[in-house]
């Protein structure tokens, strides 16, 4: 950890955060990894002095619950003054339903890669967006593998359809790109084979897939089933490690991922992340990705403003935000607004690994 936290707060008791991280539902596959590095984030920080002098605790919220029953929980803990921070993996739909809820009451970290846009005042957003992330991996694969013709599948809420209309404007503006045909499905779909069929209609290259966890463990099963995978790639901004053991060796074949932070990626300050994450829970601990990486971004991140500041009030938490930087496991990161931005990079799946192949969006220092 970088960085010196500096000064008191309201009171010297403990600083309770809602970690808002999936136990359930088909993005549950990333909940116990994303608690371990919440853990090992909050372990550091309160190592290091804690927030403002105030020991960091976290007080886990199923994200994996609807968006009102996520919304109701964490608007109860905040009335009763059980926690005074938001943070965690959630999906965008759980975002848009907690902003309401939080905004003006407590800082809130959301640290997913998400659709863009996001401007309420006191969020944080730690993930990346399609504009340094969806559109450079789609024009490297058109630039590098020939890949030009894409079928969009997606489960059905906010992240894949403002995702897919990020791909659409690209596709008008670059006349060799074009999206054939587009589909989205409920999350939880467990039967993929009308999806494999209308991906194998359109005569796409590619698949974007927009899919989260349990839901593309069972797509890539069933588009290597139907031999999808001999001529068609696959390419998601939201493919981790835990879906690649679940999804099978034989069943990645020309699976691509685009993300800010990779195990494999062998920079010094993310092979010193994951010897830290192995020595604190093992070498049979939940394996380590960059979903799970980003709850421990967003920790990171809010003990960062909070230095800076010397203060937990929002007005003073957003203006520290103006022109941070530091180092973190993906390296140099740095706010622009209320978002991190950060270098990130494509891989393709090799086995049960990624291998990256390319660096899609720098940050220069």
């Amino acid at each position: 950890m970088s960085g010196t936290l500096l000064g008191p707060s309201r009171g010297a008791g403990p600083l309770d955060v809602a970690f808002v991280v999936p136990r359930s539902g088909p993005a549950g596959i990333y909940g116990p990894s994303c608690e371990s590095c919440g853990t090992l984030a909050a372990e550091e920080i309160n190592s290091a002095g804690g927030v403002l002098g105030r020991e960091l605790r976290l007080r886990i919220v199923d994200g994996g619950q609807s968006p009102s029953a996520v919304a109701a929980e964490v608007d109860s803990l905040i009335t009763n003054d059980e926690v005074q921070v938001v943070a965690g993996w959630h999906i965008s739909a759980v975002r848009q339903a907690l902003d309401p809820i939080v905004e003006g009451r407590a800082p809130y970290v959301y640290s997913p890669l998400y659709e863009g846009g996001e401007r309420t005042p006191g969020v944080f957003m730690t993930g990346e967006t399609p504009d340094r992330q969806l559109i450079p991996a789609m024009r490297w694969m058109a630039g590098e593998l020939g890949i030009r013709t894409w079928f969009v599948l997606g489960d059905d809420y906010v992240w894949p359809r403002q995702s897919t209309r990020a791909a659409r404007r690209f596709a008008r503006a670059s006349p060799e790109v074009r999206i054939l045909d587009e589909m989205f499905v409920p999350l939880g779909t467990k039967d993929f084979g009308p999806a494999v069929q209308r991906a194998s209609r359109s005569g796409a290259q590619g698949v974007l897939m927009f899919l989260v966890g349990s839901d593309a463990v069972e797509f890539n099963r069933a588009f290597a089933r139907a031999g999808l995978d001999r001529y068609c790639v696959r390419l998601s901004p939201l493919m981790e490690e835990n879906m690649l053991l679940a999804t099978g060796v034989d069943n990645t074949r020309e699976l691509y991922a685009a993300a800010g932070f990779f195990e494999t990626l062998a920079t010094s300050a993310g092979l010193d992340f994951s010897r830290r994450y192995t020595e604190r829970f093992g070498t049979r601990a939940p394996v380590l990705n960059s979903l799970a990486e980003s709850c421990y971004e967003g920790l990171t991140l809010f003990s960062q403003l909070a230095g800076r500041a010397r203060s937990m009030g929002l007005a003073e938490l957003c203006a520290a935000a103006d022109s941070l930087s530091y180092e973190s496991p993906r390296g140099l990161v740095k706010m622009a607004g209320n978002h991190l931005l950060q270098s990130v990079y494509l891989a393709r799946a090799e086995g049960m690994q990624f291998d990256v192949v390319a660096e899609l969006a720098h940050l220069r220092s």
